[in-house]
């Protein structure tokens, strides 16, 4: 299973509801205040990109990153807390 990083910056509207949604979903847990991540087997940073996309408006941005090691300070939580 395979460890993903989401970031975005959604810009004019900020309508961020659909987005937390879909990454509640996903069993996803917030890091950083526009990073989170989750778990996923079978898939690629491509498809998730194309996947999220939907859920976000034309003039905002989202970066998926696959991770295989990582470390943080001062974050909310932390890839460890994924179930």
């Amino acid at each position: 299973m395979a460890l993903y990083f989401i970031e975005y910056d959604l810009r004019k509207q900020r309508n961020y509801q659909a987005l937390y949604d879909e990454l509640a979903s996903f069993g996803a847990v917030r890091v950083l205040e526009s990073m989170w991540c989750f778990k996923r087997v079978n898939t690629t940073t491509v498809n998730l990109r194309d996947h999220f996309k939907r859920f976000i408006d034309s003039d905002d941005g989202i970066i998926l990153s696959e991770v295989s090691d990582w470390a943080s300070y001062g974050t909310q939580r932390s890839p460890k807390d994924l179930k």
